[in-house]
């Protein structure tokens, strides 16, 4: 069976950290609620939900947490339609791994409105299976939910996948969905963090060379947060 391939979006196939960052910096002020970097850093990867009550000092209900997450994201929109921090080589990876017949997937904790406008942009759309968001499940990461929806709808197995991830939480849902992960070095994040992926890279060209080995599944172990 063909090895299934699901990427995480922000940080692994769009340089979004900062925009993100600054977007959560700018909507907290306007609440009245000063947040420092290494605050929000620690969220990346869980739903905006998760995050919201993470940060909001006091309880909040449904429908201000629908307007906080609603007005922060729409300052990211604006960000990717003025210039999208697309990866180095992220589209050409994308149609190397569909030429070789990989059946391909995003599985992305934004919602779904950032995550269709940042594929539509990159130019992925037409190389994706599926597309799976926030907003189309029940538990963020580091619940498995997100990745196994994808596995199912591109029809492979969880254990003939591989998740290509950024954040510690991603890592720990590919883990819980019983799959193997590429952990993308990318902006906000430490080696250390990543330690219990199956391989860490320090570019998108690095995961080219592992899917097309033979072998790819057998070929991923875990190497306690070093390159093999």
């Amino acid at each position: 069976m063909q090895t299934g391939i699901l990427f995480d979006l922000d940080g692994t196939l769009i340089d979004s950290h900062e925009t993100h960052v600054e977007c959560w910096l700018r909507y907290a002020a306007k609440e009245g609620i000063v947040l420092d970097r290494n605050r929000v850093n620690r969220t990346f990867g869980m739903v905006n939900r998760e995050i919201i009550r993470t940060f909001w000092p006091t309880e909040v209900s449904d429908e201000k947490v629908v307007e906080i997450a609603d007005g922060k994201e729409a300052m990211v929109r604006e960000r990717f339609r003025e210039r999208l921090p697309a990866m180095p080589g992220a589209t050409q990876l994308l149609q190397t791994l569909r030429h070789r017949g990989f059946p391909l997937a995003v599985a992305s904790s934004g919602p779904r409105e950032n995550v269709l406008l940042a594929c539509e942009l990159l130019g992925a759309m037409p190389l994706l299976d599926a597309v799976v968001s926030g907003s189309d499940v029940q538990r963020g990461k580091p619940h498995p939910e997100i990745f196994l929806t994808a596995a199912n709808l591109i029809g492979v197995p969880p254990q003939h996948c591989i998740v290509v991830e950024d954040a510690t939480v991603g890592i720990q849902a590919a883990r819980a969905a019983g799959m193997k992960c590429i952990a993308l070095l990318s902006t906000g994040h430490t080696e250390n963090e990543l330690k219990d992926a199956d391989r860490i890279v320090y570019s998108l060209g690095e995961i080219t060379t592992i899917a097309l080995a033979p072998d790819a599944q057998s070929s991923l172990h875990r190497v306690g947060g070093r390159r093999s």
